[in-house]
């Protein structure tokens, strides 16, 4: 595909997949398995356990100051880091009704956090002044930053003011989603086919790339090669629209429409573990284990914290068992995913090509996190010195974005300046263009 036209709503359809992997054309690549195997949450490098039912584990009692033993290797001090406790909210702030009462929230956190990551609201004219001339591509993360962190990741609903500010900076610039998520889940809670959705922490990737990046990738399906269909609502409201544009690029052209799984030989593995996972966490009350395709997610949030050193026990030792796979922490969740050097930076680096925008200089990539998996994004970001991290929290911690906002909120309200100056962009273009000609 040739570049695309910046200037002109981006539709991707919502695919997924209709037949069984293939595993000798979907392998992963062997610049992708770059992961040291001796990784601290998978000690051994031993090959994969046979697939079958996992021993119950986590019952065992190891011996004090063993790297196996969760209090001691700094799991359990990970756990906690990632989890900052809740804060009061401070009397009399002025919180948005689309906000939950329980969200964190600190005006005097904040404050510090603003130190050393400037509020992207109060910085956004420096911001847009680094956008001048450039083409903008939009990058957001989606729990905790399109929607608020809640006990139940079910409810993690988006409100209709953010989904139409989302449609709206979709219509102006690229912009994607990436998610740890499943695919297919973040696209049933946005319900927007105007957007780019990267699953599982980028490991699963869908949207019209570039012809030639199926033969760089191997990895890469087109859907010519009836290895994914679409999505029934996306059909649906192409059919209901009737909208040139999707019919054109899908149904007539649709080797533009690709699927990219850098993971797919993980996938039975993956369904092993969750199912091990569900079994041996359901007798502690507030677990909660999500299968998002190309990895696995356990929640704690809800879990007592004196039993979080058994959660994190349990998680331990099924990760010895599959030493292909090791654990990353985020907000009161463990995220188990394939031992492979790809991550939301990586995912970012290939939207950015696949929309033919990776080598150019007039750039300027905005991308909006809250996690820590959201870091490796801003890492990219920061060091090739082209793009803009956003961080979005309300406490102090260390990131390698470059400014802050501090809650959906905030980021709903970011969003729309950027998408109101844009239209201000294209006035004073238009008014431009009609003096020459006058």
């Amino acid at each position: 595909m040739g570049p695309m036209d910046l200037n002109s709503s981006h539709v991707s359809p919502v695919l997924t997949d209709s037949v069984p992997v293939n595993k000798s054309r979907l392998g992963i690549h062997s610049s992708l398995l770059t992961y040291s195997q001796q990784d601290s949450s998978s000690p051994h490098s031993a090959a994969p356990a046979p697939a079958g039912k996992l021993p119950r584990t986590g019952s065992r009692k190891s011996a004090a100051g063993s790297i196996d033993d969760v209090r001691f290797n700094g799991w359990l001090d990970a756990m906690k880091a990632s989890s900052p406790p809740r804060k009061k909210l401070l009397k009399g702030s002025m919180i948005n009704a689309l906000l939950p009462s329980n969200i964190e929230y600190d005006n005097e956190d904040y404050h510090i956090l603003t130190v050393d990551y400037p509020s992207a609201l109060e910085c956004f004219e420096k911001i847009v002044e680094r956008a001048k001339n450039n083409k903008v591509a939009v990058f957001l993360d989606y729990d905790g930053t399109l929607s608020p962190i809640v006990d139940d990741p079910d409810c993690a609903f988006m409100s209709e003011p953010m989904r139409e500010t989302v449609r709206s900076v979709a219509r102006c610039f690229p912009t994607a989603i990436i998610s740890g998520r499943s695919r297919d889940q973040v696209y049933d809670l946005v319900k927007l086919t105007e957007l780019y959705y990267a699953g599982s922490h980028g490991m699963d990737i869908i949207g019209p790339f570039r012809h030639n990046m199926s033969n760089k990738l191997p990895n890469c399906v087109n859907s010519t090669d009836h290895q994914v269909t679409m999505h029934p609502s996306s059909l649906l409201i192409m059919l209901l629209l009737s909208c040139p544009f999707l019919t054109n690029h899908f149904l007539w052209q649709g080797n533009q429409i690709t699927l990219f799984q850098p993971a797919t030989q993980f996938l039975p593995i993956i369904d092993e573990v969750f199912r091990t996972l569900v079994e041996i966490t359901k007798d502690i009350s507030g677990a909660k284990v999500e299968n998002h395709k190309f990895c696995v997610s356990v929640h704690y949030r809800n879990v007592q914290e004196n039993n979080w050193t058994i959660i994190g026990q349990r998680v331990h030792d099924i990760l010895k068992k599959f030493p292909g796979l090791r654990s990353t922490h985020g907000r009161k969740v463990l995220e188990v995913r394939p031992v492979i050097d790809w991550n939301k930076g990586k995912a970012v680096e290939f939207l950015m090509e696949s929309l033919d925008l990776n080598d150019n200089d007039d750039v300027l990539p905005i991308y909006i996190g809250d996690d820590k998996t959201d870091e490796d994004a801003f890492k990219i970001l920061r060091e090739s010195n082209r793009g803009c991290g956003i961080l979005v929290s309300s406490v102090k911690k260390e990131s390698n974005a470059s400014y802050s906002l501090r809650d959906p909120n905030e980021v709903m309200e970011f969003l729309q300046l950027l998408v109101r100056w844009k239209e201000r962009e294209e006035t004073n273009h238009f008014n431009k263009q009609i003096k020459v000609k006058v």
